[in-house]
């Protein structure tokens, strides 16, 4: 993730033009965002909070799970914690511990299948280890230290395992729940991962777009579950443009349009259209994807919806002025995309953003990101509550 400068931008509703259409045609919208509310709805302010999903259950309770009980960005901490909102996020309940591996714990994402039953994923990470060896090497030499409170609270995290142990322990993870979330499966491996976790197909099959990190090829593509959710097989791979790095590739997201037809985004780190959102298509159920491409749109990763008029809706952080989050329509199944509507353009920096939104039975939006905010070292999660007006 990118270190962006902070600057104080000041924040907006509605619909703002961001920046220039980057040589893609889009479709005017009509449709305006009306943010009714912003608030922080996590717990904890003395913990980092990082990149949540929210989703809706079949009986209209709000779920939002996050990489909590953090120290920072990065550290040994990182595990998954869960929130409940039963008011359509008016209110949301002390967070809940569903996972917590031996090593950090990072994006989570949650779905309910139509069978009811809960998923939730993650990745573990190693990052960490590189912070910590330049703060025992600074120790011995004398050139500055962390506190010593801080220093030993994450040697002993890091050595709750052995080397060994710990690289054994990166892989990407998924564990479910059949009753409601009252109790959880042991985790066990979901094939890839990404930020927001996998999607409810028509067909009943559940898809997860996102990228092999720890092991296998380190492909970019799909996985299948045929067993709600207990297993996963590769399905297909996602082809890179020509002159791309598949590797430049992260943070996937699907959605099944009213078409039909899968789309999948793509955070882009390539050369060619850096920071932009990538968009491929499937029109055969996942087994065949076209080749990506832009839709001009800067800012990632993105969550894609697909709302009760059969509109797509992506969301998206903003990592430049205004920093903040960003939604657009698509009234065409995804082959255009409508100018940008700020979400929230008040951040002091970028280290914020990964926003996912679900819509309520009134028609109403709402959008969970996290963010480090003005006078806080540490991240928040934050939440919109709006309307389309249009």
């Amino acid at each position: 993730m990118h270190k962006i400068s902070r600057r104080e931008m000041m924040g907006t509703t509605g619909i703002a033009l961001a920046g220039a259409m980057l040589g893609t045609t889009r479709r005017a919208s009509a449709a305006q965002a009306k943010v009714m509310e912003t608030k922080v709805i996590s717990h904890q302010p003395e913990r980092y909070h990082g990149w949540p999903t929210i989703a809706r259950r079949a009986n209209g309770q709000l779920l939002v799970v996050c990489s909590g009980g953090r120290e920072a960005h990065v550290c040994p901490f990182g595990c998954v914690e869960l929130i409940r909102s039963d008011d359509g996020g008016e209110t949301w309940g002390w967070p809940c511990v569903v996972m917590d591996c031996e090593i950090d714990d990072r994006d989570a994402g949650v779905m309910e299948t139509n069978k009811g039953t809960l998923l939730v994923t993650t990745f573990t990470s190693l990052a960490y280890e590189s912070g910590l060896k330049k703060a025992e090497a600074a120790e011995i030499s004398g050139s500055g230290k962390w506190p010593e409170d801080r220093l030993r609270r994450w040697r002993a995290a890091h050595n709750r395992l052995t080397a060994e142990q710990r690289q054994k322990a990166l892989s990407v993870w998924m564990i479910r729940s059949t009753d409601e979330g009252v109790t959880w499966s042991g985790r066990y491996e979901s094939g890839v991962n990404s930020p927001h976790g996998p999607i409810q197909l028509s067909d009943g099959r559940q898809l997860y777009a996102g990228k092999e990190l720890w092991s296998g090829e380190h492909r970019i593509g799909v996985c299948e579950s045929s067993d709600d959710g207990q297993s996963w097989r590769w399905l297909a791979e996602i082809p890179s443009r020509a002159g791309d790095d598949p590797n430049g590739y992260h943070e996937l997201h699907a959605v099944e349009a009213a078409d039909g037809r899968i789309l999948v985004q793509i955070r882009n780190h390539n050369k060619a259209n850096s920071g932009e959102t990538l968009q491929t298509e499937s029109s055969d159920g996942g087994k065949t994807w076209s080749e990506p491409h832009s839709i001009g749109v800067w800012g990632l990763p993105s969550h894609l919806l697909r709302l009760k008029d059969d509109r797509l809706l992506m969301t998206y952080g903003h990592r430049r002025p205004p920093f903040g989050n960003q939604a657009r329509l698509s009234n065409d199944h995804g082959r255009t995309w409508s100018e940008a509507m700020i979400l929230s353009g008040d951040g002091p920096g970028g280290d914020l953003g990964y926003p996912s939104t679900v819509q309520r039975d009134d028609g109403a939006l709402v959008s969970v990101w996290y963010e480090v905010m003005k006078g806080s070292p540490h991240a928040v999660l934050r939440q919109a509550i709006w309307n389309l007006e249009g």
